[in-house]
C-alpha cells in the first residue's frame, strides 16, 4: 500500500482461478481434472506445502470436478494448511506412489488411490470417465486406466486456463514486479568489483525471502566472458572491474507470481568499450520494438515474423523464445524466433489478460561479453502494458 499499489482480493482471485478451470472442464466434456503439479495446485486452491520438495516427491493432488467439487490430498491430510480456502471441499491423504515413500508396495498404494478417484468420479460425475491430468507417477496412471477411466492430457487444459489473469491476479502481480525491483536495487549495491557472482545473487535470494517471496527458478547470473555464450549459472568466479554482470531474475515473488525480469550492467570506475554499448542498444531495441507489437488478435506467428530482426552475427547464439507467457512461472505459449519457426512453433492469437515477457540475448559467437535484456509485459485492451519499471543501465544506454 505504501508503494502506491491496491493488494489483491485473496477471495475472489481464488474464485476466479477456480471457476477458469471449471469452465475449461465442461468446455471439454471432461468429468473434471486430477492434478499433481505444485503450481497447477496452487492455482486451483491457493495453498502450497514444502513447493520445491514437492516438485520431485508428488505428495500432494487435487481433484476438481464439472460441478466445481474439489479435493485435496494433503501430507498427512493437515486440513489446516487449506482451512483460507473454502472451495477446498474436502481434504484426504493417500496420493503418494512414488518410491522414496512406497518403495515396493508402489503399485498397491497407487490403486488405492485410483479407487478413492474413481469414487469420486462415480459420485460427481455419473457415467463421464473422461479425466484430465497433468502430471502423474507411471503407477498412478495404469491404475486410473485399469479402471476405465479415459485419461486426458491435462497439462493443455491448466495451461490455457492461466493464460488469461483475473483482475486480482494482475494486482497481485504488480505487487511481486515491485517487491522484485526492491530486490534487484539492493542486488545492484552489492554488485561491485571484487565481489563473487554467489554474493551477488545471494541478495536477490534474501531480499526476495524478505519480501514474501518464495523460491527463485534458476541460478542465472554471470560475469565478464561467462555472459557469452547464455546460460551460465552463477559461481565462485570474482567480477572485475569494467566488466558485464548480466542476469535473469527467474524469481517466484510474493502471492506465488513470477518476476522475470533481465538486466545486464556495467561494473566498474570505467567507461563501457563500444563493443558493450553496441550489443546493448541492439539488445535494447530488440525487445522495445517487438513489445510495440503486441495488442488482442495479434497471432502467434506475426509475433515471430514481425518486430525488430537480429542481424546474423548474433542467430546462433540468440534466446530461445522471442516472447513467452508468464504468471505463477513461466507458461504457455513460447513464441520462437523465424528461424525456429518450422521445428519448434505452434498457432495461436493473443488475448487481453495475458502476460508476456519479451527477451533478447545478443551476443556473437566467440565474443568476449553478451548482453541479456528481458522486460515483463500485460495484454491490455487496446494494446499492452509494460509492467516493468527496473531501469536499464545508464552507462551502458548513453
Amino acid at each position: 500500500a505504501e508503494a502506491g499499489f491496491e493488494c489483491p482480493d485473496l477471495p475472489q482471485m481464488r474464485q476466479f482461478r477456480w471457476q477458469r478451470l471449471v469452465d475449461h472442464i465442461v468446455e471439454r466434456d471432461w468429468a473434471g481434472i486430477l492434478l499433481f503439479d505444485p503450481l497447477n495446485i496452487r492455482y486451483a486452491t491457493d495453498t502450497t506445502h514444502m513447493q520445491l520438495w514437492n516438485t520431485h516427491n508428488p505428495f500432494r493432488a487435487v481433484l476438481l470436478t464439472a460441478d466445481g467439487h474439489m479435493v485435496l490430498w494433503e501430507y498427512g491430510g493437515l486440513a489446516y494448511l487449506s482451512d483460507h480456502n473454502p472451495l477446498v471441499k474436502e481434504v484426504r491423504t493417500g496420493a503418494s506412489f512414488f518410491y522414496f515413500a512406497t518403495g515396493d508396495r508402489t503399485e498397491e498404494k497407487a490403486e488405492l488411490f485410483a479407487h478413492q478417484v474413481n469414487d469420486l468420479l462415480r459420485e460427481r460425475a455419473g457415467g463421464n470417465r473422461k479425466l484430465g491430468v497433468d502430471k502423474i507417477q507411471i503407477a498412478g496412471l495404469r491404475a486410473l486406466e485399469a479402471l476405465g477411466i479415459e485419461v486426458e492430457e491435462g497439462e493443455e487444459l491448466t495451461e490455457r486456463a492461466r493464460t488469461v489473469k483475473g483482475p486480482d491476479e494482475i494486482k497481485a502481480m504488480r505487487c511481486a514486479m515491485y517487491a522484485c525491483e526492491q530486490s534487484i536495487a539492493e542486488m545492484r549495491i552489492v554488485c561491485e568489483p571484487g565481489v563473487t557472482e554467489n554474493d551477488v545473487w545471494a541478495e536477490l535470494h534474501k531480499s526476495n525471502i524478505r519480501r514474501g517471496g518464495e523460491w527463485i527458478e534458476t541460478r542465472i547470473l554471470s560475469s565478464g566472458p561467462r555472459t557469452n555464450p547464455w546460460f551460465q549459472e552463477c559461481g565462485p568466479r570474482i567480477i572485475k572491474n569494467n566488466e558485464i554482470v548480466a542476469w535473469d531474475t527467474d524469481l517466484i515473488g510474493c502471492y506465488g507470481m513470477c518476476a522475470d525480469i533481465s538486466r545486464s550492467w556495467f561494473i566498474g570506475d570505467g567507461v563501457p568499450t563500444n563493443e558493450q554499448m553496441r550489443l546493448h542498444a541492439v539488445a535494447h531495441e530488440h525487445i522495445m520494438t517487438n513489445m510495440e507489437m503486441v495488442k488482442p488478435g495479434v497471432t502467434f506467428e506475426e509475433l515471430t515474423f514481425g518486430g525488430h530482426m537480429l542481424d546474423d552475427e548474433f542467430l546462433d547464439l540468440k534466446y530461445g523464445s522471442k516472447f513467452h507467457g508468464v504468471g505463477l512461472c513461466d507458461e504457455w505459449p513460447a513464441i520462437k524466433y523465424p528461424q525456429d519457426h518450422a521445428e519448434r512453433a505452434y498457432p495461436g492469437v493473443l488475448e487481453a489478460g495475458m502476460m508476456l515477457c519479451v527477451e533478447a540475448y545478443v551476443g556473437v559467437v566467440g565474443g568476449k561479453e553478451g548482453i541479456k535484456l528481458e522486460d515483463q509485459i500485460l495484454v491490455t485492451e487496446t494494446g499492452f502494458e509494460n509492467l516493468t519499471k527496473c531501469p536499464f543501465d545508464p552507462k551502458l544506454l548513453s
